[in-house]
């Protein structure tokens, strides 16, 4: 409850919520244009997903070192600014008549690199912003925005779609972000410069950070059980939406309800998050929240019969989204905790790239795949694949043992 009477994280957390918001109306907003409007086949799903992804394989270990070369407020507005830029074209594109699936993937490219440079930077600025024993729930209630966003951005957009068109349901977004930023620019506590200068060996410091992922066994687990997971992940995420609206026959506004009760879910175990790791330990509560994860892809894939009876599916599997939560907020503390300042940056974009830098692979892979064996079985590959990775956690007995204070003290030591 202290943060609440931080006013410095309130504006950042107020900023979010609303960016967050408009986010996930473009996170359905994208896809939806692309079926609905532009008419696109599996495989160009495929690509509209990994277009973001392949972007940040190629620019997203440079975010990281540029997050700890220079100060990370002002990375983060003008990230925010430049999203709302790029977003705002899809709009004026289709009101010109001039939108076709290449700006999607385009769009979608800058709009990953602006994402993954936000990101990196934003989990590196709140250890400068909020106390060490408070960036659990620092992360807890970020994630709550989160949630929330799920929540109210899905069903938002389906509406926003069937009312005003997925393009200019996108805008929402780009003012979202314009709202983000201002709030940044309004955060008044100092942030401390980098404590060492800029080495002019970039590539240098993108393999100190890489190296510190693979050298703590802690972090080489997570680092691994993200590369496996984001593949498959691919698969899932690409035909998510086609499979709902074209074989489950969902419209924009059901199949923004249904993702609607994957917000709740989410919000749920935003609120539990410190009561379970308090109850667990870290360790169980990552891979109780990561198998609960994938249960719900199994239940997707599973999804047959009426509308009514298919929603049913869908609306279970969104709600083992709380495994999200639990998991992400568990990981990023973790990870906050046993970085020194200044790799945090480096570490942090690894991670990233691992996320969304394999995720494209899987996407396309998916994309073709299910050309050859249908979009059901290619999500149920996925799922299983999902399974599969949390074995790197279960193999790492050091995450069972993790104890936040502890180890901080031990780094510090060192």
């Amino acid at each position: 409850m202290r943060l609440l009477r931080n006013p410095d994280f309130l504006k950042l957390w107020t900023g979010q919520t609303i960016s967050q918001i408009g986010s996930r109306i473009t996170r359905e907003g994208l896809p939806l244009t692309a079926v609905v409007m532009l008419g696109a086949t599996p495989f160009q799903m495929g690509i509209l997903n990994g277009s973001s992804g392949a972007a940040v394989l190629l620019f997203g270990l440079f975010a990281g070192a540029w997050a700890d070369r220079l100060r990370r407020r002002p990375i983060l507005i003008f990230t925010d600014l430049g999203r709302a830029l790029v977003l705002g074209l899809v709009p004026f594109l289709a009101l010109l008549h001039l939108l076709v699936i290449p700006h999607l993937y385009a769009i979608g490219a800058a709009a990953g690199v602006l994402t993954v440079l936000f990101d990196v930077s934003y989990q590196a600025y709140l250890p400068s912003l909020v106390d060490r024993e408070n960036i659990l729930e620092g992360n807890s209630r970020l994630a709550l925005t989160e949630s929330v966003a799920e929540v109210i951005g899905p069903g938002l957009a389906g509406a926003l779609v069937q009312w005003i068109t997925a393009p200019l349901a996108i805008l929402f977004d780009a003012v979202s972000y314009l709202v983000s930023a201002a709030s940044l620019a309004l955060i008044r506590k100092p942030e401390p410069g980098p404590k060492r200068g800029s080495d002019p060996r970039i590539f240098r410091e993108i393999r100190e950070g890489l190296l510190t992922c693979w050298r703590d066994p802690i972090l080489r687990a997570f680092a691994s059980r993200t590369a496996f997971a984001s593949f498959f992940m691919g698969f899932i995420g690409s035909m998510y939406i086609l499979f709902a609206m074209r074989e489950l026959k969902m419209n924009a506004a059901m199949l923004g309800a249904i993702i609607s009760a994957g917000g709740v879910s989410s919000l749920l175990g935003a609120i539990a998050v410190r009561p379970i790791v308090k109850r667990l330990g870290y360790g169980p509560s990552l891979i109780a929240s990561a198998l609960l994860s994938s249960a719900g892809a199994f239940l997707l894939g599973f999804a047959h019969g009426s509308p009514a009876l298919a929603a049913l599916f869908l609306v279970a599997s969104q709600m083992c989204d709380a495994g999200w939560s639990v998991y992400t907020i568990g990981e990023t503390t973790i990870r906050q905790s046993i970085v020194p300042d200044h790799l945090l940056g480096r570490v942090n974009s690894a991670m990233h790239l691992l996320f969304r830098g394999i995720y494209p692979a899987g996407a396309f892979v998916g994309g073709a795949l299910a050309g050859q064996i249908g979009v059901r079985a290619t999500i149920l590959a996925g799922a299983a694949g999902f399974l599969c990775s949390i074995l790197f956690l279960i193999l790492e007995p050091r995450i069972f043992r993790f104890a936040p204070a502890g180890r901080t003290e031990q780094r510090g030591a060192q």
